[in-house]
């Protein structure tokens, strides 16, 4: 740990309040510029498809900034029996996803770009991780009870482990926080690897 490591700014590249959260557990100070570029999915492969997905988002505030920083972009998909989910369209939309997922287990797919930007040199780590996540079979009662509660339709897959779909998980394989969208063990290892100690 070194003063550098301390003075160099973090950048996050999401303005997902739950990767905010999952951040603010290295316990340190970072920014939040959220890309609005328009994401394009490049691959069918769901964590290659996270991967390029993430790398957009770095790449798009790297190129919006100046100066040594950290920047980490992320991005998640829901993909079931190899097929990507993504947000819904609408209500309806949300539903037919749910119903693909009652009584299953799918895959949830986070990818993530770092960028560092030190002393004229970049330096990068672009990665995905998945978690297996198995749901209960649910009724179309509880389907339409969930859709009702309004936190489907900004959600890949149309819903939020973290949230009113928690009492639907039968259990995970895997790292929870991947689910709820930063694999912040894997942030903190590729931080490392990168040369970066940032945990305070």
């Amino acid at each position: 740990m070194t003063k550098k490591d301390k003075e160099l700014p973090v950048i996050l590249a999401s303005g997902s309040p739950r990767r905010r959260e999952i951040l603010g557990h290295l316990g340190i100070t970072f920014d939040v510029i959220p890309s609005t570029k328009e994401e394009v999915v490049t691959s069918d492969d769901p964590m290659e498809a996270v991967k390029s997905l993430a790398a957009q988002k770095a790449e798009d505030i790297a190129g919006q900034t100046e100066g040594d920083c950290v920047i980490i972009g992320a991005d998640t998909v829901v993909a079931n029996e190899g097929k990507i989910l993504g947000k819904p369209k609408d209500e309806e939309d949300a539903r037919r996803m749910i119903r693909s997922l009652s009584g299953h287990a799918h895959q949830v797919c986070t990818g993530v770009m770092i960028i560092v930007r030190e002393g004229g040199q970049v330096r990068s780590s672009n990665f995905a991780v998945s978690t297996n996540v198995h749901v209960h079979e649910l009724t179309e009662d509880q389907i339409e009870r969930y859709v009702g509660k309004n936190e489907s339709l900004d959600k890949a897959g149309a819903y939020a482990m973290q949230g009113w779909f928690a009492p639907f998980i039968d259990g995970i394989e895997g790292d929870y926080f991947n689910v709820v969208g930063l694999p912040i063990a894997r942030v903190y290892e590729e931080l490392i690897a990168l040369g970066l100690d940032l945990y305070r």
